[in-house]
C-alpha cells in the first residue's frame, strides 16, 4: 500500500517537473490512447521503451516507480491467466502448445497475455510520471479547471469537480496509511486476517472498516472546517498565485506525443500489411 502511485509527489529537477500541468494532463491522456492503439510486437516494444524513457527523463529512481506496480500485481496476474487459458487460436494449422485434459494453451494466448501486461505496465508508469509523481495536487487542480473551463458555460461546476478529484487523489495514500495503522493495531490485539474461511476473513475486516470510515468522515469534517476558516466559497472570483503559462518545452512535448501516436499507427498499418511478427 505504501507503493501506491496516485497522490504521491516526488520532488526532482527534471523536464517533466517543469512542464505546464495542462500539457502533462493532455500527454497522459494521449499516452493512454497510444497504449490502446498498439496492435503488434513492434508497437508494444516501442510502448515499453517509451515508458522506461519517461522514467529516465523524470529523474525519479526506477525502484520508486516500479514499487507502485505492486498494488496491481494481482490484477495483472489475473488478466494474464485469463488470456493464456481463454484465448483460442482458430487459424488453420494452429496447434496448442499445451494440450492436457481440458487445458489448451496456444501461442496466441501467450502473446495476448504478454501484450496486456506491457499495456498495463506502460499505462501505470506513464500516467504516474505525467501526473502524480511530477505534479503537485494544487497544480493538478489548476490544470483540470483550466482544461474543463469551456464546460462552465453550460453551468457545469468545473472548479468543484476539479477540487473533488484532487482531494480524492491527495487522500488515497493517507487513507491507505490509516488502513495499515488500523490493521497493525488490530493484529496487536490478536486479530487474524489471513486464515479461516472466506466468510470468517470478511467478518474479520469489520473492525477495520468501521474505524476507517469514522476516520475518513473526521478528516472530511476537519478539511471542510479548514477550508471555511480560509474563506473558501468556491472558484468564483478567485485569483491564482501561480498563473499557468505554456512554454516551448510544453509545445515540444505535445508534438512529440502526437508523433508517437502517429508512429504507433504507422507501425500497425505496415505490420498488418507485411505481417510483422504477431498482430493482435
Amino acid at each position: 500500500m505504501k507503493g501506491f502511485a496516485f497522490g504521491q509527489y516526488y520532488p526532482a529537477r527534471s523536464v517533466l517537473h517543469r512542464m505546464d500541468p495542462r500539457a502533462k494532463v493532455i500527454c497522459a491522456v494521449a499516452y493512454i490512447v497510444a497504449s490502446f492503439l498498439c496492435k503488434n510486437t513492434f508497437s508494444f516494444l516501442l510502448l515499453l521503451v517509451s515508458a522506461f524513457a519517461l522514467i529516465l527523463i523524470s529523474r525519479i529512481p526506477m525502484k520508486v516507480v516500479l514499487r507502485s506496480i505492486k498494488a496491481l500485481i494481482f490484477i495483472m496476474a489475473f488478466t494474464a491467466v485469463l488470456n493464456i487459458f481463454w484465448i483460442v487460436d482458430t487459424s488453420e494449422g494452429a496447434a496448442p502448445l499445451v494440450d492436457f485434459w481440458v487445458i489448451k494453451i496456444y501461442a496466441k494466448g501467450l502473446y495476448h497475455a504478454a501484450f496486456i501486461l506491457v499495456r498495463i505496465l506502460a499505462m501505470v508508469i506513464g500516467t504516474g510520471l505525467f501526473l502524480t509523481y511530477t505534479t503537485t495536487p494544487i497544480a493538478l487542480t489548476d490544470a483540470l479547471e483550466s482544461l474543463l473551463r469551456p464546460l462552465a458555460k453550460i453551468k457545469v461546476p468545473v472548479h468543484a469537480f476539479a477540487m473533488m478529484m484532487t482531494i480524492a487523489l491527495r487522500f488515497i495514500p493517507t487513507i491507505m496509511e490509516e488502513t495499515e495503522k488500523i490493521m497493525s493495531a488490530q493484529k496487536a490485539r490478536g486479530a487474524d486476517f489471513t486464515t479461516g474461511s472466506l466468510a470468517k476473513r470478511a467478518k474479520a475486516l469489520i473492525p477495520i472498516i468501521v474505524p476507517l470510515f469514522a476516520s475518513a468522515f473526521r478528516r472530511a469534517d476537519e478539511l471542510a472546517t479548514a477550508m471555511e476558516c480560509r474563506c473558501y466559497h468556491g472558484g468564483e472570483g478567485r485569483t491564482k498565485l501561480r498563473v499557468l503559462k505554456y512554454h516551448g518545452r510544453d509545445a515540444f512535448a505535445l508534438i512529440f506525443v502526437a508523433l508517437f501516436i502517429g508512429g504507433i499507427v504507422a507501425i500497425n498499418i505496415f505490420g498488418r500489411k507485411y505481417g510483422w511478427l504477431y498482430t493482435m
